[in-house]
């Protein structure tokens, strides 16, 4: 299988933006997103609309996530998977890699810098690819002296379970202190084409969106003017 970066530069490079779909059965803040529509079926729907990787959340109290979740949606579909939650050991990266998933999301927030560097060189021995997320200069500059070469920015506050109103405002204020050679995702509050394209044009290489997805009414139709980054009738 391809590798989750690479997919996303594939994608890039093929003049579309490279849309992470999150496959969160619940917000915090919005309540339930799937509202009885199966996750692996929307997985599949996704790639086959374009999608060149697809995001699992399987943190279960808060998101409604699980590793059957993330199975299920590996298992289902042949573009690399990314699995997001509060990783904070070993055994979570191996589970994860089990899952079936190419790549794990480490949150700058939840750990010390030692702790995020042991975990880091582990994700690589499993050949996990680690998205370092980030949502300050301080925690990039962590990003940067660990040699990240996938970085994510959340563009709202993780530890307040993203319950506040972040928006690709973050993304661009910080885009400028990512390395040259990495890849920058920006993750969280975009719900619009437009905020898809101005991530970008800041200098993200993809976006990762998930609520405004599951909340538009003909996600076939948003997902692709997602990927346009502009509004308008399907073609």
């Amino acid at each position: 299988m391809i590798g989750f970066s690479q997919s996303l530069k594939r994608k890039k490079d093929s003049g579309w933006i490279p849309v992470i779909p999150d496959i969160k059965r619940i917000s915090p803040k919005e309540g339930d997103l799937f509202r009885g529509r199966d996750p692996a079926d929307a997985a599949i729907r996704l790639e086959q609309l374009g999608a060149p990787a697809i995001s699992v959340v399987t943190e279960p109290k808060n998101f409604g996530g699980s590793i059957k979740l993330l199975e299920d949606v590996a298992s289902a579909v042949s573009v690399p998977v990314l699995r997001k939650d509060f990783i904070t050991d070993e055994d979570d990266l191996r589970r994860t890699k089990d899952s079936g998933a190419a790549a794990v999301l480490l949150i700058c927030a939840c750990m010390p810098a030692v702790q995020m560097r042991k975990l880091y060189g582990i994700a690589l021995r499993l050949s996990l690819e680690p998205l370092v997320e980030t949502s300050t200069a301080e925690e990039l500059a962590e990003a940067r002296r660990l040699g990240a070469k996938l970085i994510g920015v959340n563009n709202r506050n993780i530890l307040s379970l993203e319950r506040d109103d972040g928006s690709v405002s973050r993304t661009q204020e910080l885009a400028a202190f990512v390395p040259r050679d990495a890849l920058l995702v920006s993750e969280s509050g975009i719900k619009t084409p437009e905020q898809a394209r101005a991530a970008i044009e800041a200098g993200a290489g993809a976006v990762l969106v998930g609520t405004a997805i599951w909340k538009s009414g003909d996600i076939g139709g948003f997902y692709r003017a997602m990927c346009r980054g502009e509004s308008g009738r399907d073609e």
